[in-house]
Order: C-alpha cells, then structure tokens, then sequence
C-alpha cells in the first residue's frame, strides 16, 4: 500500500476518535429532546427508538470502549460474539435501572466508563501479561463493563420524570434505537479498521492507538471526578 494510502487509513481512524462532541459531556442531551422527555405522555415507540439511535451513535465514552473491544478482532464471528457480550450487559441494565428506579449516581458510573475504556486499551496492549503476568477473561471484562455502561444510559433517562403510561413499551423501543445506533457506528467503525489494517502503519500505531485511547480514558475521568466533587 502506498505511503499515502497508509496516511489516509491512520488518518480516517483518527477522525473517528477525536470526532465525538466533547461539548456534551458524557453524552449529554439535546435541547429538543429533553423537552420531548420532559412533555411526553404515553406510548411513543418510534420517538424512542429515534432517541436511542442518536444517544448511542453519539456516545463518544461508548464507542470508544467498542473501538478499544474490536481492535485485534480479525473475524466477523469474534467481534459479533463480543458486542452480543457488551449489548447484553447495557440492555439488562438499562431496563433494569429504569424500571426498577435503580438510582446510581451519574458523575461516578461515567466515570467508572471512562475507566472502561482505560482498561481496554491497557489490556489492547499486553499490559495485564507485562505487568501481572495473567489475563483476565476479555469476554468477562466486556459483559461486566456492558453492566455499567447500561446504568450510564439509564441515569440520563432518569434525569427526566418520565411518564409510567406506556413506559415499558417506550424504554423497549429506546433499546432497540440504542442496539440500532450501535449497530451503525460500529459498521463505520469496523470498516475503518479494516481499511487501516491492509496499511503497514497498523502495527506500527497500533501502540500509540491504544495509548490515545487510555488517554481519552483517563480524561473522561478526571472531568466526572471533578463533576461529582463540585456536584
């Protein structure tokens, strides 16, 4: 492949990480659609899978962890059985945190999705083998954190007092557009990958990669820290 080719391949997945709204800290929501929530009144099962789509094609702490999961998976079957893995662990606990008023509090479970993605790119890059001379359960690891990740989407459809009429139908349908969404990012994602793989550069980034990726980690963070200590 040529020398330019390989720029464009590093250079498309760059874009893909640092072109996430760190405006809307931890994938905050729109103004229309909060006050759609906020007025809402029964069954709206397409408005909500709207939502959902957009919530979760937008959630930039969401897509990284995806990222840092898809990174070294080379067949379609691994990452399939990997996102089934993570979609599990959001979809239980998002139902779970909303209709059963599990309240967490926001500024630490988005931290604790920011330590995810820390935790991705570390293992991406050997450090458990380096460090500790063992290898935690990837699959464990991504259900674990798909947990968290669900009761992070469930505390910012708390924000809202939603209305009970029709709400199992409405977060059944805000699932979907989340599974839709993700569905759609990780297509964009996984064909970005694929593209940069067929570069020398793959290799030879895939360290600095990773290394951006606990970095983002580690800032996510720090700024839900800060919220909680000022909150």
């Amino acid at each position: 492949m040529s020398q330019n080719s390989s720029r464009s391949a590093s250079m498309m997945f760059v874009i893909i990480l640092m072109s996430v709204s760190f405006d809307l800290l931890a994938h905050g929501v729109a103004e229309n659609t909060r006050v759609f929530l906020e007025q809402n009144t029964g069954t709206q099962f397409i408005p909500f899978i709207y939502i959902g789509a957009k919530h979760m094609f937008t959630g930039y702490d969401h897509l990284l962890f995806l990222v840092g999961v898809i990174f070294f998976l080379y067949r379609s079957r691994d990452v399939l059985l990997y996102i089934s893995m993570f979609t599990i662990g959001h979809s239980i606990t998002l139902l779970w945190g909303v209709l059963g008023d599990i309240q967490v509090n926001p500024y630490l479970i988005d931290a604790i999705i920011g330590f995810s993605v820390i935790y991705k790119g570390f293992d991406n890059l050997g450090g458990f083998k380096r460090l500790f001379n063992s290898q935690p359960s990837t699959k464990a690891a991504v259900l674990i954190f798909g947990l968290f990740h669900g009761f992070g989407l469930a505390t910012k459809l708390q924000e809202f007092e939603l209305d009970s009429d029709g709400l199992l139908a409405n977060m059944i349908a805000f699932n979907i557009g989340v599974e839709l969404g993700q569905f759609m990012a990780l297509a964009f994602i996984v064909i970005a990958i694929n593209f940069w793989r067929k570069s020398s550069s793959f290799q030879r980034f895939s360290i600095a990669t990773n290394t951006l990726l606990m970095s983002a980690g580690l800032m996510l963070v720090c700024l839900q820290l800060t919220g909680y200590y000022l909150s």
